[in-house]
């Protein structure tokens, strides 16, 4: 398991081989951080462009996967208020992706 917070609520994620899932959290520890220095693809929450008490915004979400380089790394728990997909994915780098309904990550061992 991967230690984050929700506002003042612990909570988790999990690591299994190369995939990282954080997709609840406002906060990182530097334990958590190492665990993730060598993921291939993490998938974390980005809420909205505005600060929020308990979700990484969409500036604070890229800043830290840019921090962990992952080969790629999709972003979840995104609502209405990100803007559309399209415009949206943008503005990002080439390595992160919006996540969506249905989506398939294919992942080695």
């Amino acid at each position: 398991p991967l230690r984050a917070m929700h506002h003042k609520l612990p909570v988790l994620g999990f690591r299994l081989g190369g995939l990282a899932y954080l997709t609840d959290a406002n906060f990182l520890p530097d334990s958590t951080l190492a665990q993730l220095q060598d993921c291939d693809t993490i998938v974390l929450n980005a809420l909205r462009h505005e600060p929020h008490l308990s979700h990484f915004s969409l500036s604070e979400a890229v800043a830290i996967l840019a921090e962990l380089k992952p080969r790629r790394a999709y972003l979840t728990h995104i609502s209405h208020q990100l803007g559309r997909h399209r415009e949206v994915e943008a503005t990002l780098p080439p390595w992160v992706r919006l996540a969506y309904d249905g989506l398939e990550v294919e992942v080695s061992e």
